[in-house]
C-alpha cells in the first residue's frame, strides 16, 4: 500500500498556521482539532516546517509564559522529512520510526498533497496484515479456486 491510498481514504486537507502565527493560537488550533501538529506554509502555500505539540512543551519548559507570543516561525523545525504519494506504508513507517517523529507531510511535484500520522500509517499497516492473514486463511482451507 502506498501513502497516495491514505490520502484517497482520509482526505488531503491540511491545517496550517503561518510562520507569523502567536503560539497562543497554534495551541488554540491543536486543541479545537485534536490534532498533535499543523504545518508551518507561507502565504503561497509553501511548506516551511512542522509545528507539533512536542515543540511547544519544550519550549514551555525552557522560556515558561514567554513561549505563548512566540511565533510558529520561532519553534517550527525546519529541516523536514518529507514523502510522495508513491511512498510505501512501510518505508514511511520506517521513515518514521528512525527519526523519532509522528507526522510526514506528502508532496508531489513540490506541492503539498497531504499530511499522515504515525496513526494513519499504523493502521494502513494493520489492515494490510488482516487482508493479508485472510487471504492465507483462505487458502489454507481451501476456500481459494
Amino acid at each position: 500500500m502506498i501513502l497516495a491510498a491514505i490520502l484517497k481514504s482520509k482526505g488531503s486537507s491540511v491545517l496550517s498556521v503561518t510562520p507569523a502565527t502567536r503560539i497562543s493560537d497554534v495551541i488554540k488550533v491543536l486543541a479545537e482539532k485534536r490534532i498533535g501538529a499543523v504545518l508551518v506554509c507561507d502565504e503561497a502555500n509553501g511548506l516551511e516546517g512542522i509545528l507539533s505539540e512536542r515543540d511547544i512543551v519544550r519550549t514551555l519548559a525552557d522560556h515558561a509564559g514567554a513561549t505563548f507570543d512566540m511565533t510558529a516561525e520561532q519553534l517550527m523545525t525546519r529541516s523536514l522529512k518529507v514523502a510522495s504519494p508513491e511512498t510505501t506504508v512501510a518505508e514511511a513507517m520506517e521513515m518514521m520510526t528512525d527519526g523519532r517523529f509522528r507526522h510526514l507531510p506528502v508532496l508531489a511535484g513540490g506541492k503539498l498533497v497531504g499530511l499522515v500520522s504515525i496513526g494513519d500509517v499504523v493502521k494502513a499497516r494493520l489492515s494490510q496484515q488482516e487482508h493479508e492473514v485472510d487471504s492465507l486463511k483462505a487458502y489454507v482451507t481451501g476456500a481459494v479456486a
